[in-house]
């Protein structure tokens, strides 16, 4: 007999590129003011019942700069203030948590306490833009997910004991006292036996439990939080799409990617009996219910659409062929956009130390969904043809529905190339735009040689990771120069970096 321990899968080692090389930055051919002026991408579009003065996205980031109890700081305000001097057509304000329960230094829309801070925030993006900028509100989902537990903590209060584990360690031990031990003797006796013993006594989620941290699945029906979710869940995006029109946002982008729960519904590893996995049309099903909520619930002037993946890039995972029959359902029900992202899934994840959680942007989907400029292929516009075969598929539905495209999109040559060939109706650049956030003023006004050039280091994500103040190693180049507010620049908690860039007094509009 094989020990299943054996066969235990390790997310972290599978898929790993086989070259590695640096990538130069592309040739960005900035535009002079003439030609922005002509170009597609600072031309307007409509998002359902918004109009965006530009086809410029900044996708949403989350700063880490809430308080514990998710409320809007200053520093958040002064965040997307700060985007907003930049005047992109569209702004999305990070994953915003539609539960009121604690989520750390993560924004939430769960509860009326919040509105009044939301507010603000949606009054500094307005000053600060002149009222050009778009103001959308990511509004997420995310089921359980727990650090990655000391060894001996595991075994004697979290392991649920059943026969197996008894059978397990009788038969690894050959001593047949086990089978009557008391649970906290079989649980002592397991600790004991050494990792050899666990790999073998436990089955595979217990083991990855131990390894990674335990993790809530959508299709974990034994569990009854879980198996209710197609009964709440509707409600939760509902009402928190309600609170963000009352706070004055333009749109709600409905988070259906990455890691999180209604991701998870639309992946082909769900299959949930009760009609919401198994077969695409199942999966959507979900999905659908939630904007069909919310879209009852809101006013025709309010903007709804998603983000969703165009490829899950893990073992069993969603592929294009899916994403399409998605994006066609979703424009067929009447949403306002869709923006396309890829990978960034904790199957994959590299194995958290202990006492740390998983992180899903650090295995080889986290890197399809983060290009850098150390990777095998060019990171550069690298999901635009999965966006462009979307998008195509939008069209031969018959509908007009704006995609958003991104992933390592960085120079005007890039953003106007991608509008101009089809690939995307909008751009979304998120590094490039908190590397310089009035990159996207610069360019309108034939200042592009002024652009702080993001490197795709993906610095920023490593203080993400650990939930640090996120920042960017190029701000801090010009530490001394003043905050846009005048005075000494904001620091972060450990006081080396600083929380927003340098001003730009050249990029007036």
């Amino acid at each position: 007999m094989i020990p299943h321990g054996a066969l235990h899968f390790h997310p972290n080692t599978a898929n790993r590129p086989a070259t590695i090389m640096v990538h130069e930055l592309p040739d960005p051919h900035w535009p002079t003011r003439e030609a922005a002026a002509q170009s597609r991408l600072f031309s307007p579009v409509e998002l359902g019942p918004v109009r965006a003065s530009t086809r410029s996205w900044v996708p949403a980031m989350v700063p880490w700069r809430a308080t514990e109890e998710g409320e809007v700081t200053q520093d958040v305000v002064d965040w997307y203030g700060r985007f907003a001097d930049g005047r992109p057509g569209v702004l999305v304000v990070e994953a915003t948590g539609i539960r009121d329960i604690p989520s750390g230094p993560l924004l939430r829309i769960g509860h009326d306490r919040f509105l009044p801070g939301l507010r603000r925030l949606v009054d500094e993006v307005r000053r600060r833009s002149g009222g050009e900028t778009r103001l959308f509100i990511q509004l997420i989902d995310f089921l359980s997910i727990r650090r990655r537990p000391e060894p001996e903590k595991y075994f004697r209060r979290f392991l649920q004991l059943h026969p197996a584990h008894r059978e397990g360690l009788r038969v690894w031990t050959q001593d047949d006292r086990w089978a009557k031990a008391s649970d906290d003797e079989v649980r002592e006796g397991i600790w004991r036996a050494g990792e050899s013993a666990w790999s073998a006594i436990l089955d595979d989620r217990e083991w990855e439990d131990l390894q990674f941290g335990a993790r809530q699945r959508v299709w974990d029906m034994h569990v009854p939080e879980i198996a209710e979710l197609p009964a709440v869940l509707p409600t939760l995006f509902a009402q928190a799409a309600q609170r963000a029109e009352s706070a004055g946002f333009d749109g709600v982008e409905l988070h259906y990617a990455h890691a999180y729960t209604m991701a998870s519904f639309l992946s082909r590893q769900n299959d949930r009996p009760d009609g919401y996995g198994g077969l695409p049309e199942a999966r959507v099903r979900l999905p659908l219910e939630v904007y069909e909520r919310v879209r009852d619930v809101v006013s025709p002037k309010l903007a709804v659409g998603c983000r969703f993946l165009s490829d899950e890039v893990i073992q069993g995972g969603s592929r294009i062929e899916d994403a399409c029959f998605y994006a066609e359902a979703f424009a067929q029900a009447g949403m306002d956009f869709l923006s396309v992202s890829k990978g960034g899934k904790f199957e994959d994840a590299k194995q958290p130390k202990v006492g740390e959680a998983a992180y899903p942007y650090t295995g080889p989907s986290g890197l399809e969904c983060m290009p850098t400029v150390r990777m095998e292929s060019t990171p550069f516009g690298r999901n635009l043809p999965l966006v462009r075969q979307i998008r195509d598929r939008v069209h031969a539905a018959g509908c007009a529905t704006p995609v958003v495209g991104a992933g390592g999109i960085a120079t005007f040559a890039q953003a106007e190339a991608a509008l101009v060939a089809g690939d995307c109706d909008l751009v979304g650049a998120a590094r490039q735009s908190l590397a310089d956030p009035d990159w996207w003023l610069k360019m309108r006004n034939g200042r592009g040689e002024a652009v702080r050039r993001c490197i795709f280091t993906n610095y920023c994500e490593g203080l993400d990771q650990k939930h640090k103040q996120v920042t960017c190693q190029l701000w801090d180049r010009e530490f001394e120069r003043p905050d846009p507010g005048g005075g000494e620049p904001k620091r972060s908690h450990d006081g080396k970096r600083r929380l927003v860039p340098a001003p730009d007094e050249g990029s007036k509009p």
